[in-house]
């Protein structure tokens, strides 16, 4: 089958923006109650060079935001460019619930001990399967020193990945304050995800060979099902983190946005 284009270059046809609801830890957990201020902002969502750019309104606010897919999709391969401001912390979700939040996620958490490429489970158990934490020199990435870090690396993390690059492997082909490539494949009910950036096969996790501390499998099933839709994040600043989180005047941008459904 052939790529389909998900982004005209032009327009958010296609797409509609959501409030960045936070989700419980489990597929079976109900909802917070609707919080009104929370609900109020949706994000800023502007086409700026042919690239969806995705910001905190007003900008500084804390509150994030989803652009979410119109269409839902099942086995894919996603494709895409992004080009991150520092600090943003976002994120790609596949098969997310209309809300947005619910789903599997691909990090891409371009902030202090963040991680690109790796996975977190929104809503679904949040495991967080991971294999290095970054931060920044005055203008490239870097490895994290894990004596300054807010989010440790552990062995468990490392461990719900099946397939991973090292951290200097990453550093070799990400480009700082430039378009980087990213190409996401979704496979299986229970899926494997695997992500390359740049061409380097960065991550991969096996969902049915989760720890079942981490994950539900039946649950999220009934709670996703095989389909959902794909979301693109603008994460809210919490207590811990602050503006390092998603810095008052931060962007990330996306384009040449296709996917080929396997």
């Amino acid at each position: 089958m052939t790529d389909i284009p998900l982004f005209d270059g032009a327009t958010l046809t296609g797409w509609h923006a959501v409030p960045r609801t936070t989700a419980p830890r489990w597929p079976t957990e109900p909802l917070p109650p609707k919080d009104a201020r929370i609900a109020a902002h949706t994000g800023r969502w502007t086409i700026e060079d042919g690239a969806i750019c995705g910001r905190q309104d007003p900008p500084g606010s804390g509150l994030g935001a989803y652009l979410v897919s119109d269409a839902t999709y099942g086995d894919f391969e996603l494709s895409f460019e992004a080009r991150p401001d520092w600090p943003a912390d976002t994120g790609i979700m596949l098969r997310a619930t209309g809300i947005g939040s619910q789903g599997y996620q691909v990090l891409l958490d371009h902030r202090k001990s963040g991680n690109i490429g790796g996975f977190y489970g929104n809503g679904i158990g949040r495991f967080h399967a991971i294999n290095f934490a970054l931060d920044r020199d005055a203008d490239d990435l870097r490895l994290e020193d894990p004596a300054t870090t807010i989010e440790p690396i552990t062995d468990a993390k490392r461990s719900l990945l099946t397939r991973a690059a090292s951290g200097e492997q990453f550093l070799k082909v990400w480009k700082w304050d430039d378009w980087n490539s990213f190409r996401i494949r979704v496979q299986g009910d229970l899926p494997v995800i695997t992500t390359w950036i740049n061409g380097l096969l960065v991550a991969e996790i096996d969902c049915a060979r989760l720890p079942s501390d981490a994950f539900d499998p039946a649950a999220t099933l009934a709670l996703l099902g095989t389909r959902g839709h794909i979301a693109f994040e603008v994460h809210d600043n919490d207590p811990g983190m602050g503006d390092d989180r998603w810095g008052p005047q931060s962007a990330c941008r996306w384009r040449n946005i296709r996917l080929r459904e396997l």
